[in-house]
């Protein structure tokens, strides 16, 4: 070790180099300072001699190496103990940023960043008077933890740990402070806003010597129509509001939002698609709330339970790394650092690192969330520490609330859900995702997973070696005591359950070995699918219509509706009882036995009753016809060539009609905002018409008020769009090779985005090499271990990096500046020819509509290039049969300029290039 004394404690550097992993060589650098460029074979071999590398996120760097479950130093590990719930990009340019450090530009530079970062953070230790980090540390050493000895001697420790357990460092929980119940809060006023109280207030929030931009003040104005009061049941003032990029429509309906909720005493629910874009308006909420306090007491970020961290399955976690000799210790330590900093526990998003997931480990993070549906309420002993619980008392006094489109349709579909109540005012920001997210919320699927889950969340774990899974006897058992009636109804669900799918379900479907009726059901929908599917072979997924059936089938549902049935009856036998227990013991009921019977009477509700309700309806449709604002099929998910699902689909042919009825109708206003809300056809009516068609406003009494604010960017200036004539789509060398001279030719920055995954792949297998021979780094979706947020986040920092992607990538990119400067299409983004889109096209006007949502996409993926006055970016589509009329998904002055690939690199080459440069002219 080497050591150094920055502090009341010494540092004691780990005597190991630094290992930065490219994509056909490494660096490595000893303490010393001496640097070696070894071929990927020659590091592998020095990793399993021993040596122990300082690495930035050993998961990407295993992979690269092909080392799964490599012995590193890991940087980031370091990071999120030294600074819990702070974020910074996942690289060495990432940690030299977020620490103060000189950016690395060559890979031996971002080698002695590791160095430079791992001393800095170990010295931040030594000055820092953080309690509760020497127990959590001495649990992760005891369980292994490679930073643990510098750790605790940065720390101070004494040569012994203070207990010889485990777990004693990790039970955090009982630091965390517990919420308080309040009255509830009175019912909201409706003073409207007006125009000009949105002006005004959008001027204060852009602060004194803010530039001019009358494009914002126009559309915080007409957003304020969302905001008057209405004047009959189910007649909500509406607002549909296209703002061209860079128009800064975040703070324009935030303005009108604030205004109201402060003059009204109520609470907006600001809702968005992309976490992305819940991250950013979480920072822009800071200029409406400049104190962090204030903020805390009126901003609620909003997700499902299954986002957050479930103080109930951590500790047991820990238990059981304290049985198990420190199984878990190191990651557990990190959430234990994490628990005691996160501002409101999420761990989709906030203020939890998307690499942090990778570093704790995908098992463990999903185990610490409440993915199975298991809260037990009041009965839990952390109920008044939870943070989902915390979340909605402070939601239902907050001023703005920012939710997702998906939370939201769930809590109107359900009343109101954990919350009772829902709010009067919402903003829907990228209202183009609505039809999505909608078609998602009110969907219904029966399949193998979907009842498989059900049989677990009714029966829990049955199988030895599971993780926790509670069973509903489990979780209610104690209010079942002594009540014979709700004895038995339990007993006959647990019976009952057992008609679904256990353990190995996968198996005995692709072997012909189904076991009960819905097993049998689901292997005759397999036969189905594969008698009818077209390219059954490829490994794709495959899908078929539901009729005619093949013989037995029928019946087999009819058998499978009657399972289902036996299950339902005493289900609904436990919600009376639950009833009942209510009515009779009012008296004897303290207020947490009340709310956990309240609690799990939705429980059972929303997660077995009504589900049971729509397959039932689902199967007996089977006998006659599909009802006519629906459309059924039979699929069968694959991944990587396993058979993954086999399911029956139920979709709304158009989703917004239960959206309309939901959310929109019981609402007193709503804003649907987004760059992207209409389509480009030149007919101002037809563009409106199909805004209206995706935001469902059509099943609405009153018809909407309709704002278009135009962008204020000189696009003809500031792009270029290209479609090349002379690239065979279907070639993949050829692709390929389009990728690799176009990404060269704009210096990095590029964003390569693929219809299809197997072609992503297969263009990085070719060009991955020859970027990296020439200074460029490629990050790729479905190839890195990382997940998109993380993906997004390294491609925005690092300015000359090419990142792959398919539509998550394109709808969740929001990066200004150079690291954006190319965008590059394999081929037309058509819909997807399934059978789902087939009933659309032909409820929305066949081949028009086709165009209409391609024409979107290629709008949504264009205003990604330019978001600030010195962008500048080129479009290319790799495929000649795109046709001319899309052009008009493009800005006016923009032109569709069809050439051969030469050209093409030619001008990405002289349009892209550092306007710094005087000897490039501008082409």
């Amino acid at each position: 070790m080497t050591e150094g004394q920055d502090g009341p404690h010494t540092i004691a550097m780990p005597d190991a180099p630094a290992l930065v992993v490219g994509v056909r060589d490494a660096v490595w650098m000893t303490p010393e300072g001496e640097v070696s460029v070894l071929d990927l074979a020659e590091a592998t071999t020095r990793i399993g001699a021993g040596a122990v590398p300082f690495v930035c996120h050993a998961r990407a760097e295993a992979s690269r190496l092909g080392m799964p479950g490599m012995a590193a130093l890991d940087l980031l590990e370091l990071f999120a103990f030294v600074r819990p719930a702070q974020f910074c990009v996942p690289s060495a340019t990432g940690l030299a940023a977020a620490m103060h450090l000189p950016v690395p530009t060559t890979p031996t530079a971002a080698a002695a960043t590791l160095m430079a970062a791992a001393h800095s953070l170990l010295a931040e230790l030594t000055k820092a008077a953080d309690e509760p980090a020497l127990p959590i540390a001495w649990a992760m050493v005891r369980g292994g933890w490679s930073w643990g000895p510098v750790v605790l001697r940065a720390l101070g420790a004494a040569d012994e740990p203070p207990t010889r357990t485990f777990g004693g460092g990790l039970r955090v929980w009982m630091r965390l402070p517990k919420w308080q119940d309040r009255p509830p809060e009175p019912p909201a006023a409706s003073w409207p806003v007006e125009a000009v109280e949105a002006r005004a207030q959008l001027v204060r929030l852009l602060g004194a010597g803010a530039e001019d931009r009358p494009e914002q003040m126009r559309y915080a104005s007409h957003v304020a129509a969302a905001f008057q009061p209405r004047d009959h049941v189910s007649e909500p003032r509406v607002v549909l509001a296209e703002a061209g990029t860079g128009v800064g429509k975040t703070l324009g309906y935030i303005a009108a939002a604030s205004v109201w909720a402060r003059k009204n005493h109520g609470v907006v629910w600001i809702s968005t698609y992309t976490r992305n874009l819940q991250r950013q308006l979480d920072r822009e909420l800071d200029r409406l709330y400049p104190d962090p306090q204030e903020k805390t007491d009126h901003v609620v970020v909003r997700k499902g339970r299954e986002n957050y961290l479930c103080l109930l399955n951590y500790a047991e976690a820990v238990t059981r790394a304290d049985t198990g000799r420190g199984a878990d210790a190191v990651p557990l330590g990190l959430m234990a650092r994490w628990a005691l900093a996160t501002r409101d526990g999420d761990m989709v998003g906030g203020d939890f690192p998307a690499w942090l997931a990778d570093v704790v480990g995908p098992r463990l993070t999903i185990d610490l969330t409440d993915t199975r549906g298991e809260c037990i309420h009041g009965a839990c002993d952390h109920y008044q520490r939870c943070f989902v619980e915390r979340s909605i008392r402070k939601a239902r006094r907050a001023e703005i609330v920012v939710a997702n489109h998906a939370l939201v349709m769930t809590q109107a579909a359900l009343g109101g859900g954990d919350d009772h109540h829902l709010p009067t005012r919402y903003v829907f920001d990228e209202g183009h995702h609505l039809f999505t997210a909608a078609d998602g919320a009110f969907s219904a699927s029966l399949g193998g997973r979907e009842t498989a889950d059900l049989r677990r969340w009714l029966l829990g774990a049955e199988a030895r070696g599971r993780s926790r899974s509670r069973g509903l006897r489990e979780r209610i058992g104690d209010l079942a005591a002594d009540d014979e009636e709700t004895t038995a109804a339990l007993d006959a669900v647990v019976d009952a359950a057992r008609a679904l799918p256990g353990a190995g379900w996968r198996q005995r479907l692709t072997g012909g070995d189904a076991i009960g009726p819905a097993e049998a059901f689901l292997a005759h929908v397999r036969q189905q699918v594969f008698a009818r599917a077209r390219d059954t072979g490829l490994g794709f997924d495959l899908e078929c219509d539901v009729r005619p059936p093949v013989p037995g089938l029928v019946g087999a549902a009819g058998t499978f509706d009657g399972a289902l049935g036996r299950l339902g009856r005493p289900l609904v036998d436990l919600l009376r009882r639950f009833a009942a227990r209510m009515d009779d013991d009012t008296a004897d009921l303290d207020s947490a036995s009340r709310q956990r019977i309240d609690a799990m009477r939705r429980a059972v509700e929303r997660r077995a009753i009504s589900v049971i309700a729509a397959w039932r309806a689902m199967l007996r449709s089977l006998e006659g016809e599909t009802p006519p604002q629906h459309v059924d099929w039979y699929g069968v998910a694959r991944r990587d060539g396993r058979e993954m699902d086999v399911a029956f689909h139920r979709h709304w042919v158009d989703p917004m009609r239960p959206f309309a009825a939901a959310v929109a109708e019981p609402a007193h206003g709503l804003a649907v905002t987004s760059a992207t809300l209409r389509d480009a056809t030149g007919d101002d009516d037809a563009d409106w018409a199909s805004a209206e068609i995706r935001t469902g406003v059509r099943y609405l009494r009153v018809p909407p008020v309709l704002s278009a604010v135009p962008s204020p960017f000189d696009y003809p200036a500031l792009t270029r769009v290209f479609v090349a004539t002379d690239v065979a789509r279907d070639d993949p060398v050829q692709v390929a090779t389009a990728y690799r001279e176009l990404f060269v030719a704009a210096g990095g920055g590029g964003l390569g985005l693929f219809t299809a995954v197997h072609r992503l792949r297969e263009v990085h297998r070719r060009i991955a090499e020859p970027l990296a021979a020439a200074g460029l780094k490629l990050l790729a979706q479905h190839v890195d271990p990382l997940d998109v947020g993380t993906l997004i986040d390294v491609y925005r920092a690092e300015e000359d990096t090419c990142l792959l992607g398919t539509d998550a990538v394109r709808d969740g990119v929001d990066v200004p500046g150079r690291s954006l400067r190319l965008i590059v299409f394999d081929r037309v983004p058509w819909p997807r020819p399934d059978i789902l889109h087939r009933a659309r096209r032909d409820a929305f006007g066949g081949r028009a509509y086709d165009e209409m949502l391609t024409r979107l996409r290629l709008k949504q993926a264009f205003g990604r290039l330019v978001r600030r006055l010195d962008d500048r970016g080129v479009f290319v589509v790799l495929d000649r049969q795109m046709p001319s009329r899309l052009a008009d998904a493009f800005p006016p002055g923009v032109p569709l300029v069809r050439v051969g690939l030469r050209d093409a690199i030619v001008t990405v080459r002289d349009f892209l290039a550092p306007v710094s440069d005087p000897a490039v002219p501008r082409r």
